[in-house]
């Protein structure tokens, strides 16, 4: 009798030791590895930002990797291309979920987050860095979200600061339709408007109608001008601003594509300014960027931009955070680690997470100059 309740413990004790080893995996936690989902577009629209940001982090992630790991297990970063399209991203989302991850990283576009986010709300799952900059990620609602980026109200902040002080107050603002742009217009009528920003005129940019919505924009006769939309819409809207004689500042947003709008424009791009959260991508004094350009050029990855920096010091911090794990990673002492980062440097950059959700609040504005290159 006593064999058998001895042997009956046994089995309870070996039922729930893999009952918990079943729930660790399902964390996305094994032995040997730290599962992470990813979906952003790697093709499409967005892909000109998104794939680079990939590239940077899976760089990072290769580094570590090869040294060994976060205490012997390697991280794997398993990313789902949505196209740029939210209700895929929401469809790939599900897929991760389903396969077991201990987080999901670096997610593109606002619209995206949005729809992908209700999987993911009332669970334990953190989505880490989305390359997203609508302020709402920020706030109650979106409690799983940490970002390292700030939010478009800081960067409409940079902008309105800087144009006060050139004496230009009125601003038109021209902007595309996709849904990053939106959120991004949302935040800096919002923020500009509390600044005292005088907002003359928005022009919506739809399909073929450059001239016609420069020409709604100017009529308004603005001091300043801001652009929101991607590298490749917002090259074709200064090259007709200045075309049409316009000789005031032009502005972008972050996801406007400061390197890559520099790259379209050339020297037509002289006297553009456009925010940037992350370091210049050839910034020799900080040394995450140089360790960037050093895996990059190892791997054959291409010269890097500031979308690449991003994603490598996204998870430079992610990977810091893993580190200071004591033991075996789950979700739980993840949420820990990532709140107890407090005002660390990671290669040179801040990084402050201890009572807030969002990383770093870095915005600087780079000038594009005469030869068409980035200056700060």
């Amino acid at each position: 009798m006593r064999v058998l309740e001895s042997l009956t413990r046994s089995m309870m004790v070996a039922a729930l030791a893999l009952l918990g080893m079943a729930a660790h995996a399902q964390e996305g936690v094994t032995k040997g590895s730290i599962v992470l989902g990813q979906s952003l577009a790697l093709i499409g629209p967005g892909s000109a930002l998104a794939a680079p940001f990939h590239m940077g982090a899976k760089l990072y992630f290769d580094r570590v990797n090869a040294a060994g790991g976060v205490n012997g297990r390697k991280i794997e970063l398993v990313t789902l291309d949505d196209r740029g399209n939210p209700t895929q991203t929401e469809a790939n989302t599900k897929k991760l979920l389903e396969q077991g991850v201990l987080a999901l990283f670096g997610y593109y576009g606002s619209p995206q987050v949005t729809k992908s986010y209700p999987l993911i709300k009332d669970t334990d799952v953190l989505l880490f860095a989305p390359m997203s900059a609508a302020d709402e990620f920020r706030g109650a609602m979106y409690g799983n979200v940490y970002s390292v980026r700030p939010g478009y109200a800081e960067e409409a902040a940079a902008i309105t600061r800087h144009a006060e002080t050139l004496g230009t107050r009125k601003l038109a603002i021209v902007h595309a339709m996709d849904g990053e742009s939106l959120a991004a217009l949302d935040s800096a009528e919002r923020t500009m408007g509390s600044m005292g920003a005088n907002l003359v005129v928005k022009s919506a940019m739809s399909s073929g109608n450059v001239a016609n919505s420069v020409d709604k924009a100017l009529a308004a006769k603005p001091e300043s001008i801001l652009i929101i939309a991607d590298a490749n819409g917002a090259a074709g809207i200064v090259r007709d601003i200045r075309a049409k004689g316009f000789r005031g500042p032009i502005y972008g947003f972050s996801n406007t594509g400061e390197s890559l709008l520099a790259e379209e424009l050339g020297p037509a791009g002289a006297g553009v300014v456009v925010v940037r959260v992350v370091p210049k991508s050839d910034n020799p004094k900080a040394a995450v960027v140089r360790e960037l350009v050093a895996d990059a050029a190892a791997a054959n990855a291409g010269k890097p931009n500031v979308y690449m920096v991003e994603g490598y010091i996204a998870a430079r911090v992610f990977t810091e955070a893993l580190l200071r794990i004591p033991r075996d990673p789950t979700r739980a002492k993840l949420k820990k680690a990532i709140e107890g980062l407090d005002n660390i440097s990671v290669g040179g950059f801040r990084i402050h997470f201890a009572g807030d959700r969002v990383g770093s609040k870095l915005v600087e504005l780079s000038l594009i100059d005469s030869q068409g290159k980035v200056r700060e």
